[in-house]
């Protein structure tokens, strides 16, 4: 289907802290979710803009899908697309009016889509013409792309292809006719006539214009980077064309198909009871069907990437184009985790024990400079910065910094200026490293040269790639550093922000009314924010695209405590021990605090269960969320022991140490606290 790309994605960087949630760091990671271009997304969603796109969820009401270079198409019941992934040249950028589309397609980086009238809206690059839909635009009723041609089949049985044709993918061979099926590979081109015969042209490299013999029989085709595919009326696959990877190599049994579709260099067959097969590469994880496989109606194949539509009308999504170095493999278990962060090339996760796992750096030297090892004890920590090349940052609970990674690249963004204390955030840019004080004031270190002045009353920052962002209290923005694309200059009026982002090259500004302001370089439109700017409550950028959540306010309840506050956004309710309700107030939800088990420590303590931490206040105590007294380290109470045989009585006994005829043992008491009377007898 399409060419490889190279460039690797540079995922978001921290999402900012909003209200009082300024000791735990999290991120807005990019990710495969869909926008619908021209709809309002709901509240608590994703929206996406610039090189990358991503949305409202996948879950329900689609008919199609399509999978392109880096992109991928979801059309809707209601005739909507729904798109989303790389969008460097607009491939994901639907043109208006949204409605009434019947058939999908996705190349390298455009996209086709096919109106029930007939005609052919096309969009993205177009540096060949592959989006200039030749004229008439009508009739058609089927489309098709390649790398960089397209085709759209007509209603009289003949083919129309345009776009790049440097080895003849776009001459359909005469007799144009009797066509009702059309496929495109890389450079190369599939027609299915209707007696069951297909056509090839294009590029022939690996044969895979060469139909093998008896070309008959065929009631479906597909094309990939280099070979082909037919399906037969007896649910037989043929495959034919380059095999360095086993992509034309179909698994045993050969049978009961009812679909097929090729990738760049993998294959994907549905067969008739809903399940999919896949064969040839699996550099992404391509070819690595999720379970439960099962209920699939449609499938489709992009760069590195697999979809299937379900019969329930979800998505499944699987294989990662831009997971050279593994930096979408999230370790097991995949859970637990309170805060992450991307950077070019691995990831972090912060655990709720506070421990971080790292992973993503593969075994290359040049891109493993020890960023995933992280900082040992492994414990502790409260935020997670992932650098953008070859270190990452680790904030701990006693507000000291610990970085790692830089052993031949730039060590100087990994060590931390004395005094490494007092620390409330942290974050990672190219070649640097800032930190922020209780003091309101940020330290740098690295490769950045200048800083803020007056360097202090700040509350949050941000990293880009080689420019800085602090947040004041006054609700202004001080920018610093690398400067050529306007990225530092803050556009006026510089008051009213609540939240702040760094990118590679542009920056972005949450104001307290939920609009976003933007700036800095804009060759992907990553600083046009889309309409309606309202209503958004956090900010996050990536690379060269921008990421933000739209929602509503609601009651935050702090289970630890039982206590509530009124009109906090989502994201500013993450915290371990907390719960969000949207659109409540404190008066409509009931805050059950948290028990546990409260120990003791004092001589003659011990451990009490269903304890609130409010209720275990005491210096000598320590609570444990959800334990019961079997399970944690507490010693066990003390108290007098009295023996009724000679009326003495011994303090602080433990139980065990006082057992016996003729013994008595009163926990937590002192001997003047009882009443030790010899036992009377005949």
């Amino acid at each position: 289907m399409t060419s490889t790309i190279h460039a690797v994605q540079r995922h978001a960087r921290q999402t900012r802290q909003v209200a009082r949630v300024l000791f735990s760091t999290w991120i807005l990671a990019t990710g495969t979710a869909a926008l619908i271009a021209g709809a309002d997304p709901p509240q608590g969603a994703i929206v996406g803009w610039g090189s990358q796109v991503v949305g409202v969820d996948l879950s329900s009401d689609f008919i199609a899908v399509a999978a392109g270079g880096g992109h991928s198409l979801g059309l809707k019941s209601d005739g909507s697309i729904v798109s989303w992934g790389w969008n460097d040249d607009g491939q994901t950028n639907v043109p208006a009016p949204h409605a009434d589309f019947i058939a999908i397609a996705a190349g390298n980086r455009h996209s086709l889509g096919l109106k029930a009238d007939g005609s052919i809206v096309g969009w993205g690059s177009n540096d060949f013409g592959q989006t200039n839909v030749p004229v008439p635009n009508s009739d058609f009723i089927a489309i098709a792309t390649g790398s960089n041609h397209s085709m759209g089949l007509k209603a009289d049985g003949s083919i129309m292809s345009w776009g790049r044709s440097v080895f003849g993918e776009t001459s359909v061979p005469a007799p144009n006719a009797d066509f009702i099926g059309i496929a495109a590979g890389d450079f190369h081109s599939l027609g299915l006539k209707s007696d069951g015969s297909i056509v090839a042209w294009g590029r022939n490299s690996s044969g895979q214009t060469n139909v093998p013999s008896p070309n008959t029989g065929f009631v479906a085709i597909a094309a990939g980077s280099g070979f082909s595919l037919g399906l037969t009326t007896d649910g037989f696959i043929v495959a034919w064309g380059s095999n360095l990877v086993g992509q034309t190599n179909v698994p045993f049994p050969n049978t009961g198909f009812v679909a097929v579709t090729g990738g760049s260099r993998h294959s994907l067959g549905l067969k008739a009871d809903g399940a999919i097969v896949a064969w040839g590469g699996n550099d992404s994880g391509q070819i690595n069907v999720p379970a439960l496989n099962s209920g699939f109606v449609r499938v489709a194949a992009g760069e590195s990437s697999s979809l299937g539509l379900k019969a329930d009308g979800s998505i499944v999504a699987w294989g990662c184009s831009t997971n050279d170095y593994g930096q979408c493999n999230v370790p097991a278990p995949n859970a637990d985790f309170l805060g992450i962060s991307a950077g070019g090339w691995h990831s972090l996760g912060l655990k709720a024990d506070g421990s971080i796992v790292a992973w993503g750096c593969g075994n290359d030297p040049q891109i493993n400079d020890g960023q995933c090892n992280v900082s040992e004890p492994n414990s502790g920590f409260v935020g997670v910065a992932a650098g953008y090349y070859f270190h990452s940052l680790g904030l701990k609970a006693d507000g000291s910094i610990a970085a790692w990674g830089c052993m031949t690249n730039g060590p100087s963004q990994c060590i931390v200026p004395s005094p490494n204390s007092d620390f409330i955030a942290v974050v990672a840019g190219g070649f640097y490293s800032l930190g922020l004080k209780s003091d309101g004031s940020t330290v740098r270190f690295g490769s950045q040269v200048g800083g803020p002045v007056p360097n202090g009353d700040f509350v949050a920052i941000s990293a880009g790639y080689e420019h800085s962002l602090g947040l004041r209290s006054d609700g202004s923005i001080v920018a610093w550093g690398w400067n050529a694309w306007g990225q530092t200059d803050v556009p006026p009026p510089n008051k009213g922000f609540i939240a702040i982002a760094a990118g590679s090259k542009h920056s972005l500004g949450l104001k307290g009314d939920g609009s976003i302001v933007g700036w800095g370089y804009n060759g992907f439109g990553q600083n046009n924010i889309p309409e309606p700017n309202s209503g958004f409550v956090a900010i996050a950028e990536g690379w060269d695209h921008s990421l933000a959540i739209r929602g509503g306010y609601g009651a935050c309840c702090d289970r630890l405590s039982g206590s509530c506050d009124d009109d906090i956004p989502a994201v500013a309710c993450l915290g371990m021990h907390q719960a969000w309700t949207e659109g409540a107030g404190c008066s409509d939800v009931v805050c059950e605090p948290v028990t546990g088990a409260c120990c003791d420590l004092a001589p003659f303590g011990g451990c009490t269960e269903d304890m609130t931490i409010a209720n275990c206040a005491c210096d000598a105590c320590t609570w444990y969320k959800l334990n019961n007294c079997t399970e944690v380290d507490c010693p066990r109470p003390l108290g007098t022991c009295c023996n009724t045989l000679t009326s003495s009585c011994d303090e602080e006994i433990p139980e065990e140490s006082c057992r016996g005829p003729h013994r008595v043992w009163t926990g937590r008491a002192t001997f003047a606290q009882v009443e030790c009377a010899a036992d009377q007898g005949a």
